[in-house]
């Protein structure tokens, strides 16, 4: 497997991104499983927020690594906090160090590799979040540090105060939802089926070596259902399933892959707990889609070539 560098941090990491949100639900054997499985494919790089399953996935998931024996140096763990369910966003310092310590704990881990914010607080103190992030840096609590759902300017302003380079920034995109890739595409077509929507983030992440990790790779809308297979998509699952038998691979490794093919070198986040969809998945990074068939897949999830 190739790898690629996350950001500026100076880690090299797995094309994929093994999201944990679902263990929480999961039997234990099916987890253990899941673990295994990964680690085999040589995926060892597992996202993680404090909210999922409301810590219930992070502490599932410092049990199996630590019964499974699995040394903590062999593993990147990435968590997120920020959101206050259903009440809040909040980058303050009090929480950010509080949030930190809470996932530690479950983890059952002394460090995290990777911390993401996970959604902008409008109320954000850059300077404030600057302090925290120095004070976990110092306390080699965390190594690197990030974003989630991010626009540029948030971003820069953001950035301004840090200490630290903002190495990745968690934003959803699939075949479905690639308006980050379309809208550069359509710049200056006055018809009004070019909204502006993502201010430029792909290649703003592009020019500031920030890793864009796509999560909810395989979804359409906002959490409204998966793309393969429905009927909703008629046109996209015929060149998924013709391109599936081209490549030898499943209709899901062509949709990873298309991501993959990308120049921006970013991370797919999955959310698969199945040990089988999990090797489906990784499938994608066998293989490299060429650009008749990538922009063939591009045309047929309903975007155009104006």
């Amino acid at each position: 497997m190739e790898k690629i560098k996350l950001g500026k941090s100076g880690l090299l990491v797995p094309p994929i991104v093994l999201g944990c949100m679902r263990l929480a639900g999961a039997e234990r054997t099916q987890a253990d499983a899941f673990l295994h499985t990964a680690l085999e494919l040589g995926l060892n790089f597992f996202d993680h927020a404090d909210i999922y399953g409301g810590g219930a996935c992070e502490r599932v998931f410092g049990e199996m690594i630590k019964d499974a024996g699995v040394r903590r140096e062999d593993l990147i763990i990435q968590s997120k906090c920020a959101i206050v369910p259903g009440k809040m966003y909040d980058f303050s310092k009090e929480h950010i160090l509080s949030a930190v310590d809470g996932s530690l704990k479950r983890l059952g881990t002394d460090y995290l590799d990777v911390l993401l914010l996970h959604r902008p607080d409008a109320l954000m103190e850059p300077e404030e979040v600057a302090e925290a992030f120095d004070e976990l840096e110092k306390s080699g609590k965390v190594r690197h540090f990030g974003v989630s759902n991010e626009d540029p300017y948030t971003m820069e302003l953001l950035q301004s105060a840090l200490h630290q380079p903002i190495c990745a920034n968690q934003l959803q995109m699939s075949l479905t939802n690639a308006t980050m890739i379309a809208q550069p595409m359509n710049t200056n077509i006055c018809d009004g089926l070019n909204p502006v929507l993502d201010n430029g983030v792909l290649n703003y992440c592009r020019l500031h070596n920030i890793t864009i990790q796509t999560w909810s790779p395989f979804q359409y809308g906002f959490f409204e259902g998966v793309f393969i297979g429905s009927e909703k998509y008629p046109k996209l699952n015929a060149k998924l399933d013709e391109l599936a038998e081209k490549y030898n691979v499943t209709n899901t490794a062509i949709a990873l892959a298309w991501i993959l093919r990308h120049p921006a070198k970013m991370q797919a986040v999955t959310g698969t707990i199945n040990p089988k969809r999990l090797r489906d998945c990784a499938a994608a990074l066998d293989i490299t889609l060429a650009r008749e068939d990538w922009y063939a897949l591009y045309l047929a999830a309903g975007y155009r070539l104006p």
